[in-house]
């Protein structure tokens, strides 16, 4: 028997896995078994079925309690999807007013902080452009580039001071009271992605599995369908369509 790391014959027994007996390789410390079943794959119902329940706010090991898919799996599917949705989506008509605000969350702990800066149109739903990465004006800068292009009448915020350096004058009206579409945006991101939960045992822990998640959710109640990766990780994009 040799060991399919280092193809090392110096294996020993390693007690039993799954009713199955174990391996241990001696030199480079891989655990195996004698003969591996190969698993067949799960359908394209079950992967819907998995990353739907994730964009109506379940956490991977509650999804993987409930249906008996390991948590991995369902991390693995979010990452193939999410890598080939845009990080936005035209606009059906130029908004006349656009909103901006800033959602403060964190990864990995709660005092690395990290602000996803979203816009939207005030007279439609849907988050239209994001950007995510921390309270600067660095960080604004590319998300302008495209909601400058819609030379709106007025640009909507709070009163952060990054946005007076983009917005011309006059063009931007301060008021909570009128960031109504924008703040509604953001609590639904909280509501439908665990991960965004204010008090909840699900976090990110890396940047890349955050922005994976976001595209999802924002396609999500665009469409009210997930995307399903094939073994290729290819899906059909017919409706969808990236801002360059």
């Amino acid at each position: 028997m040799k060991c399919p790391e280092c193809q090392s014959t110096y294996v020993n027994k390693n007690g039993h896995k799954k009713g199955k007996q174990n391996y241990i390789c001696v030199d480079c410390g891989r655990q195996f078994i004698d003969c591996y079943q190969p698993h067949k794959g799960y359908s394209e119902e079950v992967k819907r079925e998995c990353l739907t329940m994730y964009v109506n706010g379940l956490g991977f090991r509650a999804i993987e309690r409930i249906k008996g898919v390991h948590h991995t799996s369902i991390i693995n599917w979010v990452k193939q999807v999410g890598e080939l949705l845009p990080d936005a989506y035209e606009p059906e008509t130029i908004p006349e007013v656009g909103e901006l605000d800033e959602l403060e969350i964190f990864i990995g702990h709660k005092k690395n902080k990290i602000w996803l800066w979203t816009a939207v149109n005030h007279f439609q739903p849907g988050i239209l452009g994001w950007v995510l990465g921390d309270h600067s004006a660095a960080t604004f800068r590319p998300l302008w580039e495209l909601v400058g292009s819609w030379k709106c009448y007025f640009y909507v915020t709070d009163g952060w001071p990054v946005y007076p350096m983009f917005i011309p004058d006059g063009d931007q009206i301060v008021c909570k009271t009128y960031m109504t579409r924008v703040e509604g945006e953001n609590t639904r991101l909280r509501h439908y992605l665990a991960r965004l939960h204010r008090k909840t045992l699900c976090y990110s822990k890396s940047r890349e599995m955050l922005k994976n998640s976001i595209r999802l959710l924002i396609h999500y109640p665009k469409f009210w369908e997930v995307p399903v990766p094939d073994p290729g990780h290819h899906f059909n994009r017919v409706r969808a369509r990236q801002i360059e």
